[in-house]
């Protein structure tokens, strides 16, 4: 007798037919190529097209994976921000590289980036600090982030220290930058773009740095 739960898992399937991904179409750079995608992203209004999950190399040895928010992207990489105290950044500093993936799953895209990780300047992350909502630049001083903590009114209690030891003024630096906090920059040395087809014969192209001269293009088999 079939599992009907696995059968129903084995049945489930889309078949992808959104868009093509050609050759000609490609940008000589994957972060302007991104930059297209993106934006066709944010015209068809998916929730959060800035999302992306983050990979890295545990201190185990075993990779480790969240979703979590870019920031900003340029010709320079791939932005996010976090607290220097995670577990995330904990990773990022024993081993200073990353892969990046978000999916735009309503488009059929994914954009697969993989390279070296930097620090942002005090001064970049100082910038985007001041544009957090109040009680989000509130939030990352009473995080304490991927430490075990008692329970909820533990934070609650927390946040309420820094509210009033911070108190909202309206003005943009009412709420210092904490020095456990701030900004990587994933420097990509590949960038593959996916773009789903009909029968699994997808599109895939993969961008790869050589240095000076540019970049490669090369198409994927699926």
């Amino acid at each position: 007798m079939k599992d009907p739960v696995h059968d129903t898992i084995a049945r489930l399937r889309q078949d992808y037919r959104a868009a093509r991904l050609d050759r000609a179409e490609l940008a000589d750079s994957p972060i302007r190529q991104f930059a297209r995608w993106f934006d066709e992203a944010v015209k068809a209004e998916i929730r959060e097209p800035n999302a992306l999950t983050l990979s890295t190399i545990g201190l185990d040895g075993l990779p480790n994976s969240r979703t979590l928010l870019m920031k900003d992207f340029s010709e320079a990489g791939v932005t996010i921000y976090t607290n220097y105290t995670s577990r995330k950044a904990a990773e990022l500093e024993a081993s200073p590289g990353a892969a990046l993936l978000f999916f735009w799953k309503e488009l059929e895209r994914q954009v697969h980036v993989r390279g070296r990780v930097e620090k942002t300047s005090h001064e970049d992350s100082e910038a985007y600090f001041f544009t957090r909502p109040y009680e989000s630049r509130i939030g990352a001083w009473a995080s304490t982030q991927s430490a075990v903590i008692p329970d909820r009114a533990w934070l609650e209690a927390r946040a309420e220290k820094y509210r009033t030891r911070f108190p909202d003024t309206g003005a943009i630096d009412c709420v210092p930058l904490p020095d456990f906090w701030g900004g990587y920059r994933v420097v990509p040395a590949t960038v593959e773009f996916w773009q789903g087809q009909p029968g699994r014969k997808h599109d895939r192209f993969l961008y790869t740095s050589t240095g000076r001269e540019g970049w490669k293009i090369d198409r994927l088999s699926p």
